[in-house]
């Protein structure tokens, strides 16, 4: 017999349905008439053993307790869950051969193997466990995933990788927050100070960014606008170019602090001659963005429809699992599978023939056209969400269903037109000695992009289509040449002020999140780091920042998120490595490499300990004097509830 693992009820049922006929329903799972079977997980099956289940000193929380780290780690069922693993305990005994098919990512293929494990499976059955990678749960797509199961072994390192990162939860998390849930009370906070890993240094995020804004002081600086006119007459615009010799009266960014000098240039170019020094002109193509991965989604639909992330998570989760009308959602990946091109056709009719709307008054995609988003390289366990086979009926979902579904397709079907093609010309002029410069962009052919001028889409999906073009860049520039005479009429004195940083929002929170080097302060470690490495996985991401909301650090004003005074007062008594994203953003590089098999488990363990036990020293050495006259809220989680569960980050 052949025993399909599924991480829920609803995968097993999409692998059930594609399996011989007639049907067996039993208890927690199903047989095929040809004895194959299908079982699944309720999500985790087990959790983390609570601290007592190592010492029953352990139950009362004390400081010369920590750290608590376990020599050899135990597992527990979970209550609620219990018997579906005593069904799976009975199906694993009988099985001759084992699949897992959790969910195409880490969690999910962790999900099932610790099952496997818990059960006791070894020698020749685990070895020739099969891996069952499913992306769709529309039956063609399901049939197609049976006939390319893997070994399981191959995702070993995915295993790995997720056991380690929950692991590191568990161990920060627990000895963190007990240590300075327990040093808050000698100053007089009564509330559980919840740290952890990832989610502590989100909040330092928010505070510091918090503090920037209330602590800023604007300041006036100035700009110089050239008007210009050709001898025909024809008017256009360049910006004045601050020499070596204004930096004195400059700040770091290259701003003119000066209103005397700004206004000696203004008297000096008007009503002179000028001449043009440089034409630069280049043809440009832009090719379409790349499909969404799920924090892609989220940061758009967060600015174009004011969607939290987890509102985003769940309304794929039913477009996914419901619906079947996308692909699995919790991936970070932005590339598709080169085998996946052949069955564009199939996909782009199903998008058109239920949501036409997408290509009004535009070309139609051409399935021909293969766009740079197929790269095998670039997929591993998951790819790209994506919309699948199946016509949708619009009038059958919701309003977010449907925002989102169209949000998908759109992005899917950009991959068959061709790039946005457009003319860039930069020009130079001098006036009296200074330099001046503008520029100006000439659309060729839309391309891609016609499919986002619907509707002002091209302007509010800026995360999809690129960057928002500068007024500067929307002139239109007369022909010019090198050499040519120009007059300059009178300069324009523009007076500007400095502008704080704004307010974190769900879709720029989630944006450091996944470009999280940016904030990184060590240049060490940024060295490090690449570009899309990030806090946290696309799968736990919006439940850490609505973690900081239930655990009252964090509150939102309109779309704006800001720290609580409960917040501010954690963040400013934790020492700055346990508030700054360095070390998690090192450490989250460092499991993203043992799922690549570039990096080993201890290697990831052995300085995360060190550090933890570096850090609970600091906390013992000095009081959280930020919390003093802070009262907990009233909706803080009793310290029994915490000490249960740690898979949060």
């Amino acid at each position: 017999m052949i025993l399909y693992i599924a991480e829920k009820p609803s995968l097993g049922r999409a692998i059930a349905d594609v399996l011989p006929k007639p049907h067996k329903k039993g208890d927690g799972h199903i047989m095929a008439a040809n004895g194959d079977c299908v079982s699944w997980c309720i999500g985790h099956l087990l959790e983390q053993a609570e601290p007592d289940s190592y010492d029953a000193a352990y139950k009362s929380w004390k400081f010369e307790h920590l750290p608590i780290i376990p020599e050899k780690w135990k597992m527990k069922a979970k209550p609620k869950t219990r018997s579906q693993l005593t069904v799976l305990r009975g199906l694993v005994k009988k099985a001759t051969q084992l699949v897992n098919a959790g969910d195409p990512d880490r969690e999910g293929q962790l999900l099932v193997d610790e099952v496997i494990s818990h059960l006791g499976v070894k020698g020749e059955k685990l070895n020739n466990t099969q891996r069952l990678l499913i992306s769709d749960l529309n039956p063609q797509a399901v049939k197609r995933a049976l006939g390319q199961m893997r070994s399981n072994r191959e995702f070993i390192p995915l295993s790995t990788s997720a056991l380690a990162r929950s692991r590191a939860d568990w161990l920060y998390g627990l000895n963190m927050t007990r240590a300075y849930t327990l040093q808050g009370r000698k100053v007089g906070y009564q509330g559980v100070l919840s740290v952890g890993r990832v989610q502590t240094p989100l909040l330092g995020l928010v505070v510091r960014r918090d503090e920037e804004i209330a602590n800023f002081v604007s300041k006036s600086f100035y700009e110089v606008q050239a008007n210009l006119n050709t001898e025909k007459n024809e008017a256009f615009r360049a910006k004045w170019q601050p020499s070596e010799a204004c930096q004195p009266y400059m700040d770091e960014e290259g701003r003119v602090l000066s209103k005397g000098l700004a206004q000696n240039v203004v008297d000096r170019i008007s009503d002179k001659p000028a001449q043009v020094t440089q034409v630069i002109a280049k043809d440009k193509q832009q090719n379409a963005p790349l499909p969404y991965s799920l924090s892609s989604l989220q940061i758009d639909a967060a600015k174009r429809y004011g969607m939290s992330a987890k509102e985003v998570l769940d309304t794929c989760q039913t477009l996914y699992e419901r619906h079947k009308l996308i692909t699995y959602p919790r991936s970070d990946s932005r590339y598709l599978p080169a085998e996946q091109f052949s069955q564009a056709p199939q996909v782009i009719g199903a998008v058109l023939s239920g949501a036409g709307e997408l290509v009004e008054n535009s070309d139609k995609p051409d399935p021909k056209i293969k766009s740079k988003a197929w790269n095998d390289s670039k997929v591993d366990a998951h790819h790209a969400i994506i919309p699948t086979e199946k016509r949708v009926n619009l009038s059958s979902l919701s309003a977010w269903e449907r925002q989102i579904y169209l949000q998908v397709a759109r992005q899917y079907l950009a991959q068959f037109y061709p790039p946005y093609l457009y003319s860039e010309t930069e020009v130079h002029v001098l006036i009296e000695g200074g330099h001046f410069k503008t520029k100006a962009k000439q659309e060729r052919a839309q391309g891609w992009k016609q499919l986002f001028t619907r509707n002002n889409t091209a302007n509010t999906n800026s995360a999809s289509t690129g960057k928002e073009d500068d007024d500067e860049s929307q002139q239109k520039l007369p022909a010019l040449k090198k050499g040519q005479s120009l007059h300059s009429g009178a300069g324009e004195l523009i007076e500007k002020q400095t502008q704080p940083a704004k307010h974190f929002t769900d879709a720029t929170l989630l944006g450091a999140m996944t470009g999280i080097n940016r904030y990184v302060t060590d240049p060490e470690i940024r060295k490090i780091l690449k570009d899309t490495d990030g806090l946290g996985t696309e799968a736990t991401r919006a439940g850490i920042i609505e973690l900081l909301f239930k655990r009252t650090f964090l509150s939102r004003q309109g779309k704006t998120i800001i720290a609580t005074e409960v917040g501010r007062g954690l963040i400013n008594s934790l020492p700055l490595s346990a508030t700054t994203p360095d070390m998690t953003a090192l450490w989250e590089s460092n499991l993203d490499a043992i799922s690549r098999k570039e990096a080993k488990y201890q290697s990831f363990m052995t300085p995360l300990i060190d550090s933890l036990s570096h850090l609970i020293t600091q906390a013992g050495s000095q009081l959280p004097t930020a919390l003093q006259g802070v009262k907990a809220p009233k909706s803080s989680f009793k310290k029994r509830r915490f000490t249960k569960k740690k898979s949060k980050s």
